[in-house]
């Protein structure tokens, strides 16, 4: 039987696996993948807490249930989607590279279409995503909003993991340790 980590996701009950990492770490896995009620109950929770944004951007793939449901509560029509691929129809987009997240260990880089660089140039901004750790991946979409022209006006969490919780310039629901 696995270890389980119970917790309480601004009311929603929770319980997640305690997963080692390869380097030692273990962390308490948090997966919106498949979860359509705590999907929506985090999304709706996470939209309250946000003001003043025009577009929301995450990346994928966990972020991007997520970044549906805010954006609907949040009445935009569109969100823009990081992708850590470039796909066909994104020649005429932009990309960043940054450092390795708590998960990847290896350093990563980030796509942005045109259609998104679009949607979010001179747009106030919300950063929207599952869980903040190191802060590499945030960095990463941090770089690609600016390079686009955007305006990043908040840094939103389902969760904050170890030290990140002590950050003053995120919002999060929920803390979670690094174990």
């Amino acid at each position: 039987m696995a270890e389980i980590y119970k917790l309480n996701i601004d009311g929603y009950n929770a319980e997640l696996p305690i997963l080692p990492l390869p380097s030692g770490i273990k962390i308490c896995f948090f997966n919106l993948h498949g979860a359509s009620e705590m999907t929506e109950h985090c999304g709706k929770s996470l939209a309250k807490k946000l003001n003043g944004c025009d577009v929301v951007i995450t990346a994928e793939s966990k972020g991007l249930q997520l970044a549906h449901v805010v954006a609907r509560e949040l009445g935009q029509n569109y969100y823009a989607v990081a992708r850590k691929s470039k796909k066909l129809y994104m020649q005429d987009g932009i990309s960043v590279e940054y450092g390795s997240s708590i998960t990847t260990g290896k350093p990563q880089e980030l796509y942005l279409s045109r259609h998104d660089v679009e949607l979010i140039k001179g747009k106030k901004v919300a950063i929207v995503d599952d869980v903040i750790s190191t802060g590499e991946s945030l960095k990463g979409l941090e770089a690609l909003v600016e390079k686009a022209g955007g305006i990043i006006t908040q840094k939103a969490f389902v969760l904050a993991e170890g030290s990140a919780a002590d950050r003053s310039d995120v919002i999060y629901l929920a803390k979670i340790p690094l174990l």
